[in-house]
């Protein structure tokens, strides 16, 4: 007998779908923020998805191992990463009995480094890949949406080892194929798109997003062309910045109370293409914080993402009053490069390089500044690619314009290279008879993640409604009155042949009304529903889709056939 218990009402902490559907349904049972207690009929579901999983990285050649969550300081210090991830605040870290300082792992890159340099020795051992399924750890400020955002989840990372770059993009190759398998024997509609490497680093990577309207990630893409990315890594092809033709001389103007950008294209009567505005962030380092002007097209703005890659930086944020203050002599509201503190890195975007007479603040309150020309009127800035692309510009290749949808991340891969192994000293011997580091790569699906996921793409207003391969159970036989023996007799009849012949059902005996447990089946949202009701003792029962609600009267011979599974 499987324990149940379904709610009548929401969560008071649910925000998105499944989360709401899913602790309703009494799949998950909330113990403190962001941990949960799996039901049976979840574990079922999180089991399907880690075999599917399982099945499509080991028919790529990966093989499965278990690697400890406590993991030490020690080997988070040879890759130069415990300090990033203290400064992000999403570490468990504790001290043990010994004065040694451990964490609870939220990725095992350290650990399967170690663990691959003490057993792989020569390039004949190479490549290997291997993978792991087991919780892992994420101190989150504010856990929210459930499985979406909790501090302890279900996570497949699987670490691919190769004696060079062309083996490594042999490697990507075959996981981003085996994703493509997984998500779609998962039964989820899904895209893969680019991607930033984040705390993880390296040098190329691909997210792979469900689609679904509540997704936390906004999602770029061309029709025509195939172009996808996450909106923190997109490029597009914009208007160029208006010529602002020959180098005029600088103006300074009085504009007391004129901050933004709309108020001052009121105020000049002049484009915000035109207008360069500066921005002051703080960059944080192990070792120090730094502010840094970041100046933008006023019409345009400014990925942060992008930015503190380009930084190197553990994280970026906009700066406070007193640090504007400090490196401006102003404000808020009137920094720009002109006056500017000589020791503020100055950065500006692409589309900035070349442009004249520009208009920006002037670090000086209640004043800004006309025709600016860098370098002229003050230091030259270095430029990068800081755009925030936006749906309607025009995609990379030009051959549409971008479209924005949301998904959920649910798989990424990395290209991680050599940073790992450098960093560790994880070498074999080359063919040459000399060390060379591992090229790596790293690849992690969040299994109770895409269960989630797979909620917020399916459901309506009655509940759940689970893609076939990855329900609890395909097939319900629902008895609706115990008292009657012909409706007993017929319910326990189909439930065990359809076992004999394999298919994946449960029995639900509940003593409960035809209405509540109608609306429970639909709350918990079992693909097939088989109710053994008044028509048993003719030997007809009730036939359901719960995707698309059709309903017919079958025989029982007629159930047997449409359910049981047909050779391949």
């Amino acid at each position: 007998m499987i324990p149940l218990a379904t709610l009548r009402d929401d969560p008071a902490d649910a925000e998105v779908p499944s989360h709401r559907l899913l602790a309703r349904a009494g799949y998950i049972q909330k113990i403190a923020a962001g941990i949960y207690v799996y039901s049976p009929l979840m574990w079922r579901t999180l089991r399907k998805v880690s075999n599917i999983v399982r099945e499509e990285l080991e028919r790529e050649g990966a093989n499965e191992i278990l690697m400890p969550i406590l993991q030490p300081k020690e080997i988070w210090e040879q890759s130069g990463r415990w300090a990033r991830y203290l400064a992000e605040g999403l570490m468990f870290h504790m001290v043990d009995k010994r004065g040694s300082e451990l964490c609870l792992g939220p990725t095992h890159e350290e650990v399967v480094t170690t663990y691959i340099k003490r057993i792989v020795k020569s390039y004949k051992q190479l490549p290997v890949n291997v993978y792991q399924i087991q919780d892992k750890f994420r101190d989150e400020i504010r856990p929210r949406f459930g499985l979406m955002r909790g501090r302890e989840f279900v996570m497949k990372d699987a670490y691919s080892f190769d004696i060079d770059e062309a083996g490594l993009d042999a490697s990507y190759l075959a996981m981003d194929r085996a994703y493509r398998r997984i998500f779609e024997r998962c039964g989820l509609a899904f895209r893969a798109v680019e991607a930033d490497s984040g705390a993880i680093g390296g040098s190329g990577s691909q997210e792979f997003m469900v689609l679904a309207e509540t997704g936390e990630d906004a999602i770029l893409y061309c029709e025509e062309s195939g172009y996808a990315a996450n909106v923190e890594k997109a490029t597009s092809i914009i208007s160029p910045t208006p010529d602002g033709g020959e180098a005029k001389p600088l103006e300074k103007h009085a504009t007391p109370g004129v901050k933004t950008v709309d108020q001052l294209v009121a105020f000049f009567k002049m484009d915000a293409a035109r207008m360069a505005k500066t921005v002051i962030y703080n960059a944080t380092y192990a070792d120090r914080v730094e502010a840094v002007a970041v100046m933008m097209r006023g019409d345009l703005e400014i990925n942060e993402v992008k930015l503190c890659g380009i930084l190197d930086a553990l994280a970026v944020g906009l700066a406070d009053e007193a640090t504007i203050l400090r490196v401006t002599g102003a404000e808020v509201g009137f920094a720009g490069p002109v006056g500017l503190d000589a020791d503020c890195r100055l950065l500006a975007d692409l589309t900035l390089e070349g442009a004249t007479n520009l208009l920006t603040g002037c670090c000086e309150s209640g004043y800004h500044c006309l025709n600016v020309n860098l370098g002229r009127d003050c230091r030259m800035p270095t430029f990068h690619d800081l755009r925030l692309a936006r749906a309607g510009e025009r995609s990379p290749d030009d051959r549409g314009a971008l479209v924005e949808t949301r998904g959920i991340e649910v798989g990424h891969i990395f290209k991680l290279g050599t940073k790992y192994s450098k960093a560790m000293d994880a070498t074999f011997i080359a063919e040459n008879g000399k060390p060379e580091p591992f090229v790596m790569g790293c690849y992690g699906i969040g299994v109770s993640r895409t269960a989630a996921a797979a909620v917020e793409q399916n459901h309506d207003e009655s509940g759940i409604v689970w893609p076939r391969p990855i329900a609890p159970f395909e097939v319900v036989v629902a008895l609706l009155d115990a008292k009657r023996q012909d409706q007993v007799d017929l319910a326990e009849a189909i439930y065990g042949e359809l076992r004999a012949a394999g298919v994946d059902v449960c029995f639900d005996d509940r003593k409960m009304s035809p209405g509540a447990k109608f609306k429970d089946l639909d709350l918990l949202g079992f693909p097939v529903r088989v109710v053994v009701g008044r028509r048993a003792d003719e030997g007809i029962v009730e036939y359901s889709i719960r995707k698309t609600g059709d309903k017919e009267d079958l025989a029982r011979e007629e159930v047997m056939a449409r359910l049981r599974p047909r050779a391949s």
